[in-house]
């Protein structure tokens, strides 16, 4: 087995006191103890290490944790290497790379501080490791959720990025090649200087993202992607068995994502069935309706349809009407606007349909005494939305385009 550290030293013993210190750090060591040795060993060896850089012994390593060349055992102390993190959401799957961050301080990166076709940490000090809140896919191979040691083999045009389940040790130094749960082969690449090595999720697509290694003049991405279909409905039905089960908003929401998704219609009718249970409403009987159109069941869509107009209200029809305007159906949408006036005649959303419709014929003068209305009824927060529509009347200029 092949091990380096962040920033590869000579294993060095101590003289007959059972203990081991391996590079950690950029210009540093760490002194390991065997079991079952005391804090006076340790102790032993700290001052033995310090009188070794005292007599120059490790020349060039004076940028050690400690002026004498040790590094903190006992102690959280800040570390030469800080520790990072970052996380990205794919879906509702979460990824989180934990990790310390070696500078590069004018050394030779790759093919020195980091030999080609060894084992790497990919960081410093304690394994780097990656965490998956649901099961993944990694240059297109599955990978189950969990926490994995980050490695890696580097090379000159290929690398190989090495999913561990053991994610508890110290760096590469106990990897072992049986606890792999997945390797992947990817291509690295000249990319923008980064002093610190650093990663970063490039290229976020709505199902995957490359994790990207970044440090020196080189880049090493790996794409992750999720079945987010799957997650989303997973963790829908979950939720519906908690409070967001207790309302007809919950599953009428359910519904609709099926719906948007084109995904699983059977069940977001269940779903709508049972909101519209809980409390009939224009909301869930209008995307009951889109359901069933989307299922092919045009004439109970048209029937239901109907009967969401019905329940609903001065501002609810009006909303849907405008929604149908932006999306470019027009035509339905002025033959909804003057039906809203009949919901409700004062208020002050029938007056801005009512706008809207005088504008579409030209009627300035009319669309401008309606608007002027709508604004006088409006609530506060809304009138600075609807002042410059009113100004556009009075300029002869149609609000709806």
């Amino acid at each position: 087995m092949n091990w380096i550290s962040a920033h590869p030293l000579p294993e060095r013993a101590s003289i007959g006191i059972g203990v081991v210190c391996q590079g950690e750090e950029r210009n540093s060591h760490r002194c390991l103890s065997w079991r079952g040795e005391g804090v006076i060993m340790r102790n032993v060896w700290k001052f033995a290490l310090g009188l070794v850089m005292g007599l120059g012994i490790l020349a060039g390593n004076t940028s050690a944790q400690f002026r004498n060349g040790s590094q903190p055992t006992e102690l959280n102390i800040p570390r030469v290497s800080q520790r990072g993190t970052v996380s990205q959401r794919i879906g509702l799957t979460d990824i989180t790379i934990t990790y310390h961050r070696p500078e590069v301080g004018g050394r030779e990166i790759w093919g020195k501080t980091v030999p080609l076709g060894k084992v790497w940490r990919a960081g410093a000090n304690e394994n780097t490791t990656i965490t998956f809140s649901d099961d993944v896919s990694v240059e297109g191979k599955p990978l189950a959720a969990g926490t994995y040691g980050l490695h890696t083999i580097p090379d000159k045009d290929q690398w190989t990025i090495i999913f561990s389940k053991n994610s508890t040790s110290w760096g590469s130094f106990s990897y072992d090649e049986k606890e792999d749960a997945l390797r992947v082969s990817v291509k690295p690449h000249a990319a923008e200087a980064f002093e610190v090595l650093t990663y970063v999720f490039d290229d976020v697509k709505p199902d995957s993202a490359a994790a990207t290694l970044r440090w020196e003049k080189l880049a090493v991405p790996f794409r992750i992607s999720a079945d987010v279909k799957t997650v989303v409905l997973k963790s829908v039905k979950n939720e519906l068995r908690s409070v967001g089960g207790f309302s007809w908003a919950g599953y009428d929401e359910a519904a609709q994502w099926c719906l948007d998704n084109n995904y699983e219609l059977e069940q977001a009718l269940k779903w709508e069935d049972t909101s519209i249970q809980n409390e009939e409403r224009f909301e869930n009987l209008e995307t009951k309706s889109r359901i069933l159109d989307a299922l092919g069941r045009k004439e109970e869509s048209a029937k239901l349809l109907s009967k969401a107009f019905d329940k609903a209200s001065a501002i609810q029809l009006y909303s849907y009407a405008r929604g149908l305007q932006r999306s470019g159906n027009a035509k339905r949408a002025f033959e909804l606007y003057p039906q809203v006036p009949k919901k409700d005649a004062n208020h002050w959303i029938s007056h801005l349909a009512l706008a809207r419709v005088s504008s579409n014929a030209g009627d300035f003068p009319t669309a401008a005494k309606e608007m002027t209305q709508a604004i006088s009824g409006a609530p506060d927060a809304t009138k600075p939305f609807l002042q410059p529509l009113l100004k556009r009347l009075e300029a002869k200029d149609d609000i709806n385009k």
